[in-house]
């Protein structure tokens, strides 16, 4: 199954992390939604999710149906700033893989949309050669969904504004206030420098 998958998801899962992107939207993520520079911080337009749910609930009676932003409007948007280490991921992804025939970077050999059943395999096996025994036996890391997680904990403790760092991911900030309150009372001792410094000036 890895060696099947894993190089397509490998800039999958890159989106989760470094984008901060929920897995339905990594999976809708598409070339004309994507800058990606030579050089520099590129940036996602994201448009399109398709998450997973029940045939039975969906409005195409697949198991992905194509829908708007989670929290958004059908025809709103959000940009996400990615670092260089991203773009640099994305473009060797196109280089290699190419893009679906509706322009999608990450599907399935068939250009189906990769179940989560699928990647979340591929990431568990990954932790058994990346972690050590006791780590891959803890929760740490234990879905694809914490690398977004982190990602958005990485934005809070290197300093980004709460507003900011709610706004690449596509959270309110009051939602972001309240699921990352921990990366945010860590950062006390930092504010505290930064106003004295201030207060220097």
């Amino acid at each position: 199954m890895v060696e099947i998958w894993a190089p397509m998801l490998a800039a999958m899962f890159a989106c989760m992390y470094f984008g901060g992107l929920r897995p339905a939207e990594a999976a809708g993520l598409r070339q004309k939604d994507c800058h990606l520079p030579a050089t520099g911080w590129g940036l996602l337009t994201l448009e399109k999710t398709r998450p997973q749910s029940n045939k039975r609930f969906t409005d195409s009676g697949q198991a992905h149906d194509e829908r708007g932003l989670k929290h958004r409007g059908v025809k709103q948007t959000r940009t996400v700033p990615i670092p260089p280490e991203l773009v640099a991921i994305l473009l060797q992804h196109i280089a290699s893989f190419g893009v679906g025939e509706d322009g999608r970077l990450f599907r399935t050999r068939t250009g189906g949309v990769i179940s989560g059943s699928a990647y979340a395999k591929v990431w568990q096996e990954a932790r058994t050669y990346a972690f050590t025994p006791d780590q891959a036996a803890s929760p740490l890391a234990g879905r694809p969904y914490d690398l977004r997680h982190a990602a958005v904990s990485l934005w809070l403790n290197a300093g980004v504004h709460a507003p900011e760092a709610a706004e690449r991911a596509g959270h309110g900030v009051d939602v972001m206030l309240r699921v990352y309150a921990k990366c945010i009372d860590d950062q006390r001792e930092v504010a505290n420098q930064r106003i004295l410094g201030a207060l220097a000036a």
